[in-house]
């Protein structure tokens, strides 16, 4: 069997569409697809693991991966550091494991100029009244709060027009099957088929 390089997947959506639950099931769902795990320099949280929740580095080292050039994109958030390693992420697909990146519209646009065999996968609410109703939540926050975050979720969906794949997350269970199908098909692709079933393809015709 030969081995198979692993494929890049942007996934972005607004608050509220539930790209996160769908995310999770998905990678309980299959072992070979992962999500990204993003470089820091903030401090390590209780619970959080390095490498699982993010790689935690010192604010030099950081500042070398930029210089280096070792980005796809970065960011400070409230004076700490997050960004997506392009040889921590190649590192990953080498082994045949397909990668979610979970970025914005802004991100994603930014890592598809640095890697652009990267697919993209753009995840929608039913309707404005769903987003509305889950962005509404457990009814504690302020109604100029949820019209901020739906405001913000509206053009953050006007970028849907920028991705390859578009799954609209009305009933959970087919949205999971819709995103389980993207990487299932772009599996069989015939290159990604002659990389992982080279020799019996020769075979069956030799």
């Amino acid at each position: 069997m030969n081995h198979s390089s692993g494929t890049l997947y942007i996934v972005s959506a607004p608050s509220g569409a539930g790209k996160t639950s769908l995310v999770t099931a998905l990678t309980q769902a299959d072992k070979n697809i992962r999500v990204s795990v993003s470089h820091t320099t903030r401090a390590k949280r209780q619970g959080e693991e390095h490498g699982v929740n993010y790689h935690f580095v010192a604010h030099e080292e950081f500042q070398a991966l930029i210089a280096k050039g070792d980005f796809l994109e970065h960011a400070e958030v409230f004076g700490n550091f997050y960004g997506t390693s392009r040889s921590a992420l190649q590192q990953t697909l080498d082994q045949g494991i397909d990668l979610i990146l979970e970025i914005d519209w802004q991100g994603a646009q930014q890592v598809r100029e640095l890697m652009p065999q990267a697919l993209s996968i753009f995840i929608l609410p039913p309707s404005q009244e769903a987003l509305r109703e889950r962005l509404t939540g457990r009814g504690q926050d302020s109604e100029e709060i949820i019209e901020g975050r739906m405001k913000e979720a509206v053009s953050e969906m006007e970028h849907y027009g920028e991705y390859e794949y578009v799954i609209i997350n009305d009933d959970f269970a087919t949205a999971l099957e819709d995103i389980k199908a993207v990487f299932r098909s772009n599996r069989l692709l015939l290159d990604k088929q002659k990389q992982r079933h080279g020799a019996l393809l020769k075979q069956l015709v030799g």
